[in-house]
């Protein structure tokens, strides 16, 4: 039987229903996946491009990897007089991700964009989700764990920019210190 870890990236979201009434909208997200049930953050950013970069897990017995075949994620509104309201939701079909991540144990999905449906069965804006699913505890453990300790070992990488940019201010600072004398012997 599998079991495993699906991770889920709630990135950000575009063109949603602006459903307040006055000011501006903080949405929040209610992602649904078989039993389970996770609320996210506020969003930060303005009401036309809401985010959250935020990361949730859920934990799948084997019971969850055969009868989980949909992620629902609600977006909510935290309006100020009606304590909240329903924005739309998406629901994303994982069925697939999950058996294939039980055939080859691991499975990452980039963040791509999912209509967002309204209560009237149409669609109004985008939110971008990516998932990772991990087939068995163990083994999550391992990969996340193999992943800090690669990232600890990296030396922090300088930019060519970065480098540039302090090339520049360095030429400009050294520029100014050499005119610098003269300009004080035409003016004596």
């Amino acid at each position: 039987m599998t079991t495993g870890i699906l991770e889920v990236l709630l990135v950000n979201a575009e063109g949603i229903t602006h459903t307040n009434l006055v000011g501006t909208p903080s949405y929040y997200v209610v992602i649904e996946c078989g039993t389970q049930s996770q609320r996210s953050k506020v969003s930060s950013g303005k009401h036309e491009k809401p985010w959250w970069n935020e990361k949730f897990l859920f934990d799948f017995s084997s019971f969850d990897c055969k009868n989980s075949t949909h992620l629902t994620c609600r977006i909510m509104d935290t309006e100020l007089f009606t304590n909240g309201g329903f924005v739309g939701e998406a629901k994303v079909y994982i069925g697939g991700i999950i058996t294939e991540a039980g055939d080859q144990g691991y499975i990452e999905i980039k963040p791509a964009a999912y209509n967002v449906v309204l209560e009237d069965d149409t669609y109004k804006g985008q939110i971008k989700i990516g998932f990772k699913f991990i087939a068995n505890k163990e083994k999550y453990v391992h990969v996340m764990g193999k992943r800090k300790f690669i990232a600890e070992e990296k030396e922090p990488s300088h930019s060519i920019c970065g480098s540039i940019w302090r090339v520049s201010w360095w030429k400009i600072l050294f520029f100014y210190n050499k005119k610098s004398p003269k300009c004080k012997q035409k003016r004596n």
